[in-house]
């Protein structure tokens, strides 16, 4: 049984939510919310969200970095 079905509580400053997902505090960090913790940050459903739209254009500048494939499909 993890620490989030036991009730951990979100770890951005001031949210007494309930967690429903666990980051790296670095990424968390990163992306701008101000997180207590040392090692997993646990996010309630909208500060994730926050944490999601915050990193979106970073993720897709570290594709573009190291040559992942793109979703495009070319036709013959």
């Amino acid at each position: 049984m993890g620490k989030i079905a036991k009730g951990a509580k979100c770890g951005v400053e001031g949210c007494l939510k309930e967690a429903s997902r666990s980051l790296d505090a670095g990424k968390v960090t990163a992306a701008g919310l101000k997180v207590t913790g040392a090692r997993r940050v646990y996010l309630c459903k909208e500060h994730y969200k926050d944490y999601k739209k915050a990193s979106r254009k970073e993720k897709m500048i570290d594709k573009w970095r190291y040559g992942a494939p793109t979703t495009q499909r070319f036709s013959p």
